[in-house]
């Protein structure tokens, strides 16, 4: 299988020929527009989806590709944004993120992770891969706040979820070689804090490839370069 996620920074109907260059099984996208209000051949190509997002030009998406179906999960977001469970041919559950800023600013971003996870860990089961634009990386933590970077990645691998860049790459959290996002599309302003984490049960010897984008290739089309997940799935032990 693979997955694949990318903030593509808008106006995703002009991008599709991109994200089909990337031939994904299930493409996670954030910044993009709801295909029913959009154009008919976004809404051709879109297929069966689910979406969420404020009004109709920006949100999350999740496309499955090859005719897999596709069910959007009824949980309650708890105010949290901006997070798209759904269930993907009746097996596998996907969980899109697209952290957002609150108030208090204790909250924003990361935070609002954090309490999706305190909401819903009960439904984070074995056959679960989160994946998206978390806003976040450990070089940010606030060591006196309950919550940051590096608690919630600790949170997530005691529920049995890895992040598939650094299991594939060896790297620590905060030390990623790799960018996934720059800064005004610039290419000295490189951050990394998008993330694709899988429950260790669906995980086979089994991990193919992680690949991210190259910043020549895609910041044309956006600040973000998408994150590719190559990995075969397991039936849960």
């Amino acid at each position: 299988m693979r997955l694949v996620t990318w903030n593509c920074n808008g106006a995703f109907r002009r991008k599709l020929d991109m994200a089909d260059a990337l031939e994904a099984d299930i493409l996670v996208i954030q910044e993009c527009e709801d295909p029913a209000h959009s154009t008919p051949a976004y809404r051709d190509w879109a297929g069966s989806y689910a979406w969420l997002g404020y009004g109709k030009s920006k949100g999350i998406g999740i496309f499955p590709r090859q005719g897999q179906s596709i069910e959007q999960l009824n949980w309650q977001a708890g105010g949290f944004e901006m997070f798209l469970p759904v269930k993907i041919a009746d097996d596998l559950q996907v969980i899109a993120v697209w952290t957002q800023n609150a108030s208090p600013s204790s909250t924003a971003y990361i935070g609002q992770f954090w309490h999706y996870i305190q909401a819903h860990r009960d439904k984070f089961g074995p056959r679960t891969v989160i994946a998206g634009d978390f806003n976040s990386n450990t070089i940010w933590d606030k060591p006196r706040r309950t919550w940051n970077h590096s608690t919630c990645v600790d949170e997530l691998a005691a529920m049995g979820f890895r992040s598939m860049y650094h299991l594939a790459t060896g790297e620590e959290q905060g030390s990623e070689a790799q960018s996934t996002f720059f800064l005004h599309r610039s290419e000295h302003k490189p951050f990394h804090i998008d993330y694709v984490f899988a429950h260790e049960a669906i995980l086979e010897d089994a991990l193919l490839s992680v690949s991210v984008g190259r910043y020549q290739d895609w910041v044309g089309s956006s600040d973000h370069m998408p994150i590719v997940v190559d990995l075969s799935l397991a039936n849960p032990r």
